[in-house]
Order: structure tokens, then sequence, then C-alpha cells
């Protein structure tokens, strides 16, 4: 069985009871979640031109290749021109969803350096969830090997609500801790 399978069917009616929604349907769910890493700064480097490495990674991390986003427009103080790379992104929905936080609750998280749960001030204005992580060295998938530079990651959790405390009680409900 896997996350979503299990979400459907256990998590779903406790939910209901928890936030006291009349209709199942109305209950909210994890409609995305967007995994990127920022590479705009090693743009500049002359020594990392090839991110290979980051694409190979992430690929591991998530299952899915990843896509090259590139800036829009120059930005002079940053060094940055007009169409050099910005960041690899990778979008997982459904049961891909489900399964990364799964993954990242019960195996990455309790990996993070004295890690005392998670801020209740990264929840954004449409009720979605971001989560910045130091080094992304931490997933089970990568060996010593896999990772020469370290690089940050964001994780962003997409939902179906724009309540924050429903979308608060999603959160804990696939397992997230809050301080």
């Amino acid at each position: 069985m896997n996350s979503l399978e299990k979400f459907r069917k256990e998590v779903r009616s406790d939910l209901q009871k928890k936030i006291g929604v009349k209709n199942i349907n109305a209950v909210p769910k994890l409609d995305r979640v967007i995994v990127a890493i920022g590479i705009g700064s090693l743009v500049t480097r002359k020594s990392l031109k090839d991110f290979d490495e980051f694409e190979k990674n992430l690929q591991k991390i998530t299952g899915q290749k990843p896509r090259l986003i590139k800036s829009k427009k120059a930005i002079s103080n940053f060094k940055l021109r007009e169409g050099l790379p910005v960041m690899l992104q990778v979008t997982l929905r459904k049961a891909k969803a489900y399964d990364f936080v799964d993954k990242f609750v019960k195996l990455v998280l309790p990996r993070v350096r004295d890690f005392s749960g998670l801020t209740e001030k990264s929840f954004d204005s449409q009720a979605n969830y971001s989560i910045g992580i130091q080094n992304y060295n931490i997933f089970p998938e990568l060996s010593l090997d896999d990772v020469t530079h370290t690089m940050g990651l964001q994780i962003n959790l997409v939902t179906t609500t724009k309540d924050m405390a429903q979308s608060k009680a999603l959160l804990q409900s696939l397992g997230l801790l809050f301080k």
C-alpha cells in the first residue's frame, strides 16, 4: 500500500473529524510537491559550469528528471544575465508526492542535525508550506561519493486548501512535526 492509498483510507477520515468538515471531498489534500536546487550562484563561478552532478542527485532523490529553469531578466548586482541557468526543479504530483513526503518525514528529517520541529512561520498566504534544507546529502539515496559540492534544497508543499489551520492539520496528519 503506497502513501496515497494510506492517506485515502486511514488519515482522511480522521482529518475530516479533526477539522470538522462534513463532506469527505472537502478535506484538504496534498496537490503537489516542488523540490528545487538553486544553482544561480554557481553560474558566476568559473570552476562549475556543468550541473550534471546536481541533476543526477536530484533525480535520485525524487525519481524524476529535473527541469532547468533559466533567468528571465538580467540583474547586475547578482552578476546574472538573461538566459543563464538559475534553478533545477522537480514537480511531484499524486502518489509520488505522498511517497516523497512520507520518505521525507520518516527518513530525512530524523537525520537533520538538532531537529526540534518545523517552524509555523513558513506558511505563505495561500496556506502552502516551504521547507529549506541546508545540505541535500542527508537523503538516503545519495552516497558520500555522489556529493562533491554541498547545496541547499527547497521543498514546497502545495495543498488544496487556502486555510492555514486546515493546511497545518493536513501536514500534521502526514507526519510533519511543528515546534
